[in-house]
């Protein structure tokens, strides 16, 4: 088993900047054919907010396009996700996960909260 560990989480501002990092206990997220943040808002549907391939190939949800970024380190064991200009609908509990045929790994969620 592989343990994925959030931090990072806190509380900003409307218009202000968090980093979130997800740390793994194996260098699993450079072999993962999917690397990526969910978040999940108080009574909402769990939503996917970006994603990194063993290639470096991202994706975003189209509400975080041009405020948030995802990336890994070259080990293979960190995932972050850097999110700027955040706003209160950025608010959620943010999820990091590791997917393969063979696994599917997640965090514990790191708790965000965006004040206007």
């Amino acid at each position: 088993q592989v343990q994925l560990v959030e931090s990072g989480g806190g509380l900003v501002q409307a218009g202000g900047s968090l980093r979130l990092s997800c740390a793994a206990s194996r260098s699993i997220f450079s072999i993962s054919n999917m690397v990526g943040w969910y978040r999940q808002a108080p009574g909402k549907q769990r939503d996917l907010v970006a994603t990194i391939t063993s290639g470096g190939s991202t994706t975003y949800a189209d509400s975080v396009k041009g405020r948030f970024t995802i990336s890994r380190d070259n080990a293979g064991n960190t995932v972050y996700l850097q999110m700027n200009s955040l706003k209160p609908e950025d608010t959620a509990v943010y999820y990091c996960t590791a997917k393969s045929a063979r696994y599917n790994y997640w965090g514990q969620g790191t708790q965000v909260t965006i004040s206007s």
